[in-house]
């Protein structure tokens, strides 16, 4: 590695960089996929020790850890043996924050299909011919890794999310396809007094039991498994949904936010807990992720757009609390 910086190289090899990602991309995905990270996790070992343990061979594998070590991710010393760095310990299983299961979803067939004709999205605003949400009912294996990356993915915000938003005062809280609970077990601790309810689609509750049953708060969080498109269970003076609206279109959200409505009380709590676009040219991490939104038919949204959406589904938009990450805290109260 060079001590130049990123910025002060010419435009035609910063642009490289950018085309060549997906190279990148697939690169950690094997690395994921094959738990690499979680084999030298204690111990340096060469490709030759690796692929026995794998049952893979040692001519490719020693190419893509030589391509990975390159860029930071392990590193090869001189005794020809690989090693973990900083970035390497994030692809472990086993460490909080891990990206591993992002890393094996995003570098994922269904995933790398999805985002390949994005020209046709370009062109005509259509999203793509999968459905994301019946092809993991479907296919439970990446439906489960999918479920354990928004999980980890999601773990650097919960902080934050918490450092930024008060929910004292709540009594019971809802979250609406909150996943494995991870979001909500620390809403929990943080809030001794509170009680909760964990809604998603019956597949994905059966798998989050074992994880709510390992925290500290399972007795004060009630499992539930439906449509939301139908309805969502009532007994909850607030509703919280992180990184659920974004997936769907205006008119399917819409049906999201009107079961919420009527199962809240009057004047009851909305937390919708994303990514706010901001106008102007600045860096954004959701100005990206909307072009994954645009393929699987959601958005990410502007403050005037949260506005309109809360409004026709009869909330009042109170405030927006931004956090330290990329998402902030769009509050409405039930009118």
């Amino acid at each position: 590695m060079t001590s130049t910086t990123t910025n002060q190289l010419p435009p035609p090899v910063r642009l490289n960089q950018m085309i060549t990602g997906c190279w990148v991309t697939q690169t950690i995905y094997v690395a994921a996929e094959l738990g690499i990270a979680d084999l030298l996790k204690s111990e340096s070992l060469t490709t030759t020790e690796i692929a026995a343990r794998l049952g893979t061979t040692g001519d490719g594998l020693y190419r893509i850890l030589r391509a990975l070590a390159s860029i930071g991710i392990f590193r090869e010393n001189e005794g020809g043996q690989f090693e973990q760095t900083e970035l390497s310990e994030c692809l472990r299983s086993d460490v909080p924050g891990s990206m591993r299961a992002w890393a094996r979803a995003v570098g994922a067939n269904w995933c790398w299909g999805m985002m390949g004709d994005l020209l046709n999205s370009g062109r005509t605003g259509q999203k793509a011919p999968l459905n994301l949400w019946e092809h993991f009912e479907q296919n439970k294996d990446d439906g489960d890794i999918f479920n354990q990356a928004m999980t980890s993915f999601s773990s650097a915000e919960i902080g934050p999310i918490l450092e930024s938003y008060d929910f004292a005062g709540i009594g019971t809280l809802m979250d609406v396809a909150g996943g494995y609970g991870s979001l909500l077990a620390e809403v929990l601790e943080a809030n001794p007094e509170m009680r909760s309810i964990l809604f998603d689609a019956p597949s994905v509750i059966e798998n989050a039991r074992p994880h709510v049953a390992a925290t500290k708060v399972a007795d004060r969080c009630e499992l539930a498994g439906g449509d939301f498109f139908t309805s969502v269970p009532s007994g909850a003076d607030a509703i919280m949904m992180k990184h659920i609206l974004h997936d769907w279109s205006d008119e399917d959200s819409l049906r999201i936010l009107n079961s919420c409505h009527t199962a809240l009380p009057a004047g009851g709590k909305l937390l919708v807990i994303e990514s706010v676009i901001q106008p102007g040219n600045d860096p954004q991490p959701g100005k990206m992720l909307d072009i994954v939104m645009l393929r699987i038919g959601g958005k990410e949204r502007t403050e005037a757009e949260f506005r309109t959406l809360l409004d026709a589904a009869g909330f009042d938009m109170t405030r927006i609390v931004a956090t330290s990450s990329p998402v902030s805290v769009v509050e409405g109260r039930k009118r």
